[in-house]
């Protein structure tokens, strides 16, 4: 019977003997001291002892328990970001996984368990250290053979099984060879003195408990007392305990017929797990046929030399670490180290690069390989480190798409790095395979930094070799290095990677490239043609590429935001979430984070803004300016400003405007500018603030961002008591569909207006704001309510009947409402103050030398509206021509013609 476990836990597939008054002294000191290390020499039960403990802690923590089983890690440096990813902690690229864990652990009441650490203990020392230091509510429970020797360890030795307890494994484990096995009055004697000689180790006991199927306990015994003989004479003079358990594995090794002790000792080149086939491919030579093997792992397994755990209809094998170390030994003593690792590595290079396509399943092709990551990275290693790299260079290509999915993007750029470096002069397909791979890793892990022009270099590769599929890979990361910085770059890129895409029939970049351009559309606030480009590329996505769908999900829920359609907004947000949670990607769970918490900002519902982003706050706290996902201190300083908290608004605006001063001027670095502006206004520095408007002036004029563009004009008009300004702010968000912020614009100008007319444009966007389920902020319900309160006083009677009839108007009828008011009134018909806010941008422009293209551009209207407007100026001022009306601009006699601009 297995012992029950929360899922995280290793699963047992053998019952739990014994160890009563262990596991109470074990859990006493957990309850006074943070960090417990079980320790005691190979076979003497720590995993077992541990993993019983944390499945009985698990109720009392709040948080549970987490385990990561450190066996197959061969790296010190890669000890943290395995033990993150067994924790499901998203791993800020920026600080790397150590901060990014204590981050995210730091107040939780959690259990975490570290096993098998000896041979990584100086790795595992540093991470208890800092678990112990930054995470007052973690407990963290080691097994090893020696002591951390951190600060606040307390070591406790395992014992071995009492001697009642050690008869008891031996019988119990006789009953899975014999059903029906007993011990009568000689075979018990004979049991507990060989329970006895093996000093009550469990794995020794198993170990000889595997042969009752074959042997009767004397028997064991009697060659069990052979092989101590042996050992006791033997110069190496190793302790006791490690004396009994060396016995117990060499007499089991020579009881195996020379077919047996090949295949066991191949065995040892996998870390960790292995299916039959590998083990067909990595064992069959010499005497050894591929019929052979299945045959000789199941009297391995009868033996419990190999551990078989079913995995659905098949079986997965692995070696428990003791048993795999004496086998490595057997296998450098027999001198096939090299010969079986190579392979090994040809095995798993074949295995990479074969199996079902990753075009036809992506998430069934990622799991697949997933499940042999370990093996993948010791082939990687061996094949790197080989006087001949090749094959190891071609594993790394092979496995650029799994680090661009997996998580593991620092590592995967580490690996593709060295096998570029085997061959750096290498011009060949291979090489371009690789430049194109770092540029894929690259996009998930710092895209900001090195994803352009790596791209390009293998661009150039690949169109030398014509690999069209190569060619649409780098064209397309290319097309996103730029996406940041420059629209139409990004647009061009993608307009030719669609046909390297087509031509070589990659369905997947076919689609990803359509949703780039509507993510460049949304970006230019073109949301009818950005919709529909989103929307088809999502279909073809889903089941391709989840990640980009998520991302496709975040832009979608954005654009339904700014366009009044704001419960879609929080559909479409959760949605992104949902697909990028399982993936781990902290670039991809971070932009959902954000797109739902600013879905929810906007809807007034803060306290669940709030939660949509507590997973990443923490982290985002402790990286500071190092931590990078797109917009995310904006989306933290919006959630901030929706409750009220102005300084943790700033504190979080200024997160971003930091991160885009060390980069060239990205579409982030306009938001977080505009963003920043406001809530500097908000808290009186005005002048701080009219600075942070000309910069995200500046770099949304020429990436061409509307929306941005009007969020200036909005904060200018507050700043300069301009009501012109607002009505350019209005006029921008009506152009492009930004319903959402157009109420914004009705409250700011309703200041403006005469008390009926107010009211009016009140109520309007009061019943607009409802029906969107766009409420006030703080700051604005103050300002709105200070207003109808004055205006109440002024209209009296009055008040009411206004305040219904602008109730009435649709969104649309109240901004008419508003901008015909505006004409129709306190304008003539002639003179500088008979023109619009945008006849008089126009004048600005054209006083300039700019032509109608450059002024159609900068405004965001067509070159035939830009000459419309010029028809209208030259009529109300009375001049013929851009001559003669630069020469009047220069001096106009009235209207302030620089507050145009």
């Amino acid at each position: 019977m297995t012992s029950a476990a929360p899922p995280d836990l290793p699963v047992q597939l053998t019952s739990f003997v014994g160890r009563r008054s262990e596991l109470a002294a074990v859990r006493a000191l957990l309850d006074t001291g943070r960090l417990v290390t079980l320790t005691g020499p190979g076979g003497v039960g720590k995993t077992r002892l541990a993993a019983r403990l944390a499945a009985a802690e698990a109720a009392r923590r709040p948080d549970g328990v987490r385990w990561a089983e450190l066996a197959a890690v061969s790296d010190q440096t890669r000890l943290a970001d395995l033990v993150a990813a067994r924790l499901g902690v998203l791993v800020d690229p920026g600080q790397g996984p150590i901060p990014s864990m204590t981050a995210q652990l730091r107040g939780r009441r959690a259990l975490i368990c570290l096993d098998n650490c000896e041979h990584v203990i100086d790795g595992a020392a540093e991470l208890a250290g800092a678990l112990l230091s930054s995470c007052p509510e973690v407990s963290v429970l080691v097994t090893s053979r020696e002591p951390l020797a951190v600060p606040g360890e307390v070591v406790w030795r395992v014992p071995p099984l009492a001697p009642d307890e050690a008869l008891r494994l031996f019988v119990e484990r006789g009953r899975q060879v014999r059903q029906r096995f007993g011990l009568d009055r000689a075979g018990e004697a004979a049991a507990r003195v060989l329970c006895s000689r093996l000093d009550g180790v469990p794995l020794a006991v198993e170990l000889a408990a595997a042969w009752l199927g074959s042997l009767t306990p004397q028997q064991i015994e009697q060659h069990l007392d052979d092989r101590f003989g042996l050992l006791v004479r033997s110069p190496r003079g190793v302790a006791a305990r490690q004396q009994t358990l060396a016995a117990s594995l060499a007499w089991s090794h020579d009881l195996l017929g020379e077919l047996d002790r090949a295949v066991f000792r191949r065995l040892a080149v996998f870390p960790s797990g292995f299916e039959l086939d590998a083990a067909r491919a990595v064992c069959a030579g010499g005497t050894v046929g591929r019929g052979d093997v299945l045959g000789s792992i199941g009297r391995l397994v009868d033996k419990s030399l190999v551990v078989a755990e079913p995995r659905g209809g098949a079986s997965r094998y692995l070696l428990l670490e003791t048993i795999r170390a004496y086998a490595a030994d057997r296998l450098r003593e027999a001198g096939e180290g090299h010969l079986v690792r190579d392979r090994h590595l040809g095995h798993f290079l074949a295995f990479a690069a074969g199996g079902p396509g990753r075009t036809a399943d992506l998430d069934a092709w990622r799991a697949r390989l997933e499940g042999e990551y370990d093996n993948l990275r010791a082939a990687l290693e061996w094949g790197l480190a080989a006087a001949d790299p090749g094959r190891g260079r071609r594993l790394a290509a092979e496995l650029a798409w799994l680090w661009h999915l997996h998580g593991h993007g620092h590592e995967g750029i580490a690996f593709l790095r060295r096998a570029i470096d085997r061959a750096p002069a290498d011009r060949s397909p291979l090489q371009a395979r690789l430049l194109g791979g770092l540029a894929l890793v690259a996009d998930t892990t710092s895209p900001l930094d090195l994803e352009y022009d790596v791209a390009r270099q293998a661009l150039e590769l690949a169109t030398a070799h014509g690999d069209e599929s190569l060619r649409s890979q780098c064209l397309s990361l290319a097309a996103v290095g730029r996406f940041y910085t420059d629209f139409a770059a990004a647009w061009d890129l993608t307009v030719e990677a669609t046909r390297s895409a087509e031509l070589a029939g990659d369905e997947l970049f076919g689609h990803a490239l359509r949703a780039l351009r509507g993510m460049i559309r949304q970006l230019q606030d073109r949301h009818d043609e950005a919709r529909p480009l989103l929307e088809s590329a999502l279909d073809g996505l889903r089941h391709r590429h989840r990640g980009i769908a998520s991302t496709t999900l975040a832009f979608l829920s954005g654009g339904a935001l700014a366009c009044g359609r704001l419960p879609e907004a929080r559909r479409l947000a959760r949605q992104s979430l949902d697909l990028a949670e399982p993936l781990g990607d902290y670039l991809r769970v971070g932009m959902a984070r954000g797109a739902l918490a600013s879905a929810y900002a906007a809807s007034g519902d803060v306290a669940a803004a709030t939660e949509a982003m507590r997973p990443l706050l923490l982290l985002m706290e402790s990286a500071g300016a190092a931590a990078f996902v797109p917009g995310m201190g904006s989306a933290l300083a919006h959630v901030r400003m929706a409750s009220g908290e102005l300084d943790e608004a700033l504190r979080w605006f200024e997160h971003d405007v930091r991160q885009a001063a060390h980069a060239a001027p990205t579409y982030l670095a306009a938001q977080a500018h505009a963003g920043y502006a406001e809530a500097l206004r908000l808290a009186g520095r005005y002048d701080d603030a009219r600075g942070e408007l000309g910069r995200a002036a500046a770099v949304a004029g020429k990436l061409g961002m509307p929306r941005v563009l009007a969020d200036v004009l909005h904060q200018r008009a507050h700043l300069d008591g301009d009501p012109g300004l607002h009505h350019e702010a209005l006029a921008i968000r009506v152009a492009h569909g930004l319903r959402t912020f157009c109420v914004d614009s009705l409250d700011a100008i309703a200041a403006h207006l005469a008390p009926p007319n107010a009211v009016r444009t009140l109520a309007a966007s009061t019943a607009a704001r409802a029906a969107m389920g766009y409420p006030r902020r703080a700051a604005g319900r103050r300002e709105h309510d200070e207003l109808v309160a004055r205006l109440g006083q002024a209209l009296g009677a009055e008040f009411a009947p206004a305040w219904a009839a602008g109730a009435e108007l649709s969104l649309d009828d109240a901004v008419a409402y508003v901008r015909r008011s505006r004409g129709a009134r306190d304008r003539p018909a002639a003179g500088w103050d008979s023109l619009t806010p945008t006849e008089l941008s126009v004048v600005r422009l054209a006083a300039a030398g700019l032509s109608n293209p450059q002024i159609g551009a900068r405004l965001f209207m067509s070159r035939s509206t830009v000459k419309t407007h010029l028809s209208h100026v030259y009529a109300k001022l009375g001049v013929a021509n851009r001559t003669e009306l630069a020469t009047l601009a220069t001096a106009p006699p009235a209207g302030d013609l620089g507050a145009a601009g």
